[in-house]
């Protein structure tokens, strides 16, 4: 992504990961700490995370769904993949 102002821009894939991930832990009602921990990453790593201004790779991806209980889609689409 390109950058204003030496600003750093936001991936529209992150921000919509991000956003889905701050949705569902607080519907499980877990902590930013908790699940920081759960996904070896401090809890500022997993602010940005959800913020969309840090990269999750898959690996972190499949560590949040385990956590959370979730399956893998509600991660990363808004559509049911079954």
């Amino acid at each position: 992504m390109g950058s204003v102002l030496g600003f750093p821009g936001i991936d529209p894939s992150d921000a919509a990961i991000g956003a889905r991930l701050k949705h569902w832990r607080e519907a499980r009602g877990m902590s930013v700490e908790d699940l920081a921990r759960r996904l070896d990453i401090t809890p500022e790593e997993e602010r940005r995370a959800e913020a969309g201004r840090s990269h999750l790779d898959s690996l972190h991806i499949g560590a949040a769904t385990t956590a959370l209980r979730l399956p893998l889609w509600a991660l990363v689409s808004d559509t049911r993949a079954y």
